[in-house]
């Protein structure tokens, strides 16, 4: 039994990525959706707008994938130094964000639904009112966006999407303000339901997007391919050394580990060849194994 103290090669899992500050600042931006989003929908039914209607729900899907980045956020951190998970919870948020698209997509669907059924049978619009709330929840949307923009670039990948889907908000909101002038205006009350069809395809877009980027870290795809070339390049710079087998995956969305297998005449330690990846790419989690060529 070894006798030496084993730091030296052990190492914690922790690739989560969470900040306290990005979490309190995504729950007042959760807070500040949800009141919103009741009002819109409220005033869409009570005031007759389809645009509005839609950019109500359109905020409470980014309310409910905002909600479910929250729970990844204390899950993550809550199970952070669980050896259940081999690599860490960084992945929870991924499956968040994968979570969020599917809902998104649904609701898309039914938004588009709702808004041909609405051109077909036209209904009454109370526009003075129905302007005021969607002014009011671009307002809300411009916040929101103040509020997460200036982290999005640091922070996972939920809360980065988030803000995106923050200002596809705003977008569907200056879409319903747009049809809601024009309907009051010139009488285009076809307008008002064109403008929840946009709506829909603007969600069914971003969600197509996020499903994509998700999906390909929750099934480990090799996506980061100059990451790749590079630790081909700096193993085999010496001419003898030949990567034999190579795995590159994300532990959450912006964290690598990677595992590398050496062939070579003339084998070293490990951590030689560790030490000429780490030097040029950021990896969190490198293991290295080395065969020697007979």
């Amino acid at each position: 039994m070894h006798a030496d103290n084993m730091s030296k090669w052990t190492h914690d899992h922790d690739f989560h990525g969470a900040t306290d500050h990005a979490e309190k600042r995504t729950r007042w931006v959760v807070w500040l959706t949800v009141i919103m989003m009741v009002a819109e929908i409220a005033a869409g039914v009570a005031f007759g707008s389809m645009a509005l209607l839609a950019d109500g729900w359109h905020m409470g899907t980014h309310a409910a994938a905002l909600g479910i980045t929250l729970f990844a956020y204390a899950y993550a951190r809550k199970h952070a130094g669980n050896d259940a998970f081999s690599f860490g919870t960084g992945k929870v948020s991924v499956l968040g964000g994968y979570s969020s698209a599917i809902v998104l997509g649904v609701v898309a669907l039914l938004m588009a639904a709702e808004s041909v059924e609405r051109l077909i049978t036209p209904q009454s619009i109370q526009f003075n009112q129905a302007i005021g709330v969607a002014v009011l929840g671009l307002v809300v949307n411009i916040a929101s966006a103040f509020m997460l923009g200036g982290h999005h670039h640091h922070d996972e990948h939920n809360l980065r999407a988030a803000y995106l889907h923050v200002m596809a908000d705003a977008l569907t909101s200056v879409l319903a303000i747009v049809a809601l002038l024009a309907g009051k205006s010139f009488g285009w009350v076809w307008l008002d339901p064109v403008m929840g069809i946009v709506g829909a395809v603007i969600i069914t877009k971003w969600a197509i997007g996020l499903g994509k980027d998700t999906a390909a870290i929750l099934l480990d795809r090799h996506d980061d391919e100059a990451a790749r070339a590079k630790i081909i390049t700096l193993i085999e710079d010496s001419g003898d050394d030949k990567v034999a087998d190579l795995h590159v995956w994300r532990l959450n969305s912006n964290q690598l580990a990677a595992i590398v297998s050496v062939v070579t005449h003339a084998p070293q330690h490990p951590d030689h060849y560790k030490s000429r990846i780490e030097r040029e790419i950021g990896i969190c989690h490198l293991t290295v194994e080395v065969h020697e060529c007979r």
